[in-house]
């Protein structure tokens, strides 16, 4: 690692170090003779437990000239919910930033080899971690100078193991993704839609990864960027007005974005937007979540038709695309299915959707047989019907073949027998001046079976009833929320992401939020 003195070409940037390609080879490949000297193996599971850093591309890269699968760990899960995924993926070894190797997490790590990343400055700072917290925890060995003390892989690599990534557990446990092997030519074309879908087929790419890594697409998308020989920053938590300096600083090419991040860019102050160079980017790629019309419209507006929206699912990888000039022309449509992949709006029993009419998406594509849950048969047959896999997300075709998504099948409110949508009420709320962010969905009602609750982060002039009065004049009544909760500190992922289902047993299960009624 050296510090930045002039701007590199090629590698990785993390506050004011630089990792060059040369050197993450160098130590992934240390970093497999040491994992290997402990028992790792292919097929065995090494579990990451690290934000955003040179270690975590180091660990992957030796894991796989090992044969191991890397499993990605959400280091905002409790203990107890680390714990659960060791053991069900069977994790041999934890790699883990020093100051999330908590008391709590170490206690239940007994029988696992334990290694530690000490935490990096720009880090501990983006998340308030004291000094104290950043060393390594007692006599655990420290990731650089365990890999230092061993020389480079010398062997045959293996073949590599597709990466393990844990679902949310919206509906229950997380459940592991596994990807069985597929030949050779057929992970290529899988991968080549990746990175189309994602711009990165260019040249000379330089970007920014402020998303979480373990998150699958980020961290697909963080990693062709480094395997093409591209430079990739990384931003430790994602703040708006500092992208923006970081696109100035570099000269940044391409980004991997979500809608949220579309939201706080667009809060900025005029000023602020007015100053920023964003002159170097060519390609922006977004997805995670639906993104509102006119905040979009507004990203096309300012950035120019840069803007590509891509569908995908943990599952199965990317599923349709669609370019500025298509939105434009569609507004509101996450594209058209990518080559390769066919998609079906398909009803309860199974029947075939016509045009325009909402029900569940499916799609199939040449490595959908090869998808399973974990240790999990029942959930793996519930994934499929047929040929193909349902998304869980609701929506429809157009007459052109563009897709169209409505909400998740699992966000669906059911209230007198009327099903009601939360994204579309939430894609109205977010434009209403205060609002920072918000989320909206159902609790149990003894009269109506649901009714809905938003939350809301935002200014303190905010009150219901002029929420009430903005959002009845841009949708239909029923849909319009009984209950509000302000001043809230949304819980989320790091991605931006709402922990919907944490606002709702919060809701639900405690008096938490009741001083924040209004």
């Amino acid at each position: 690692m050296t510090t930045i003195h002039q701007e590199p070409k090629a590698g990785l940037i993390s506050g004011d170090r630089f990792l060059s390609l040369q050197a993450l080879d160098t130590n992934s490949n240390r970093a497999a003779t040491a994992l290997h000297s402990i028992g790792v193996w292919k097929g065995d599971s090494i579990a990451l437990l690290l934000r955003n850093d040179f270690a975590y591309f180091e660990a992957t890269k030796g894991a796989a000239l090992l044969g191991a699968t890397t499993v990605a760990l959400n280091w905002h899960m409790t203990s107890e919910e680390i714990n659960y995924v060791l053991n069900d993926c069977d994790a041999k070894v934890i790699v883990g930033h020093a100051d999330l190797l908590t008391e709590s997490v170490l206690a239940m790590l007994e029988g696992r080899e334990v290694i530690a990343v000490e935490t990096p400055l720009e880090i501990a700072k983006a998340y308030n971690v004291p000094s104290a917290a950043c060393q390594t925890p007692g006599a655990i060995p420290e990731w650089y100078r365990w890999i230092g003390s061993f020389d480079g892989w010398a062997e045959p690599a293996q073949p590599p193991s597709n990466p393990m990534f844990y679902t949310s557990g919206t509906s229950g446990l997380p459940k592991g993704i596994k990807r069985k092997p597929v030949k050779p030519e057929v992970a290529q074309r899988a991968a080549s839609r990746s990175i189309t879908a994602w711009g990165l087929h260019d040249e000379n790419v330089v970007s920014i990864m402020t998303g979480p890594l373990y998150h699958s697409a980020p961290n697909a998308y963080a990693m062709n960027v480094v395997r093409n020989g591209g430079l990739l920053v990384l931003q430790p938590r994602f703040n708006a007005l500092e992208m923006l300096e970081l696109i100035e600083s570099y000269r940044v090419t391409h980004l991997h974005m979500v809608p949220t991040m579309f939201v706080r860019l667009l809060k900025l102050p005029d000023s602020a937007r007015k100053k920023a160079d964003i002159s170097s980017i060519r390609y922006v790629a977004h997805g995670a979540a639906p993104c509102p019309a006119d905040v979009k419209e507004a990203m096309i507006d300012w950035w120019g038709p840069v803007i590509h929206e891509y569908y995908a699912m943990t599952e199965t990888g990317i599923i349709a695309t669609c370019t500025s000039e298509e939105w434009l022309a569609h507004p509101g449509t996450v594209g058209k299915a990518v080559e390769g992949v066919g998609i079906s709006v398909v009803d309860p029993d199974r029947d075939t959707c016509s045009a325009g009419e909402d029900s569940q998406i499916c799609f199939k594509s040449e490595t959908t047989p090869f998808v399973s849950y974990h240790r999990d048969e029942a959930q793996t047959n519930a994934l499929r019907w047929g040929d193909y896999i349902q998304t869980g997300d609701v929506g429809h075709l157009d007459e052109e073949g563009f897709l169209y998504i409505s909400d998740r099948l699992s966000d669906m409110v059911i209230s007198g027998g009327v099903n009601i949508y939360p994204a579309e009420i939430e894609k109205v709320l977010i434009t209403m001046p205060g609002v920072s962010d918000c989320a909206v969905f159902g609790v149990p009602d003894e009269e109506f079976g649901e009714r809905l609750v938003a939350s809301i982060e935002g200014s303190e002039e905010l009150n219901s009833g002029s929420v009430a009065s903005f959002l009845s004049d841009r949708i239909a009544g029923y849909k319009v929320p009984r209950e509000y909760y302000f001043d809230l500190v949304l819980p989320r992922e790091d991605s931006g992401k709402i922990k919907k289902r944490l606002l709702r047993e919060m809701l639900v299960n405690t008096d938490d939020l009741s001083a924040h009624a209004m």
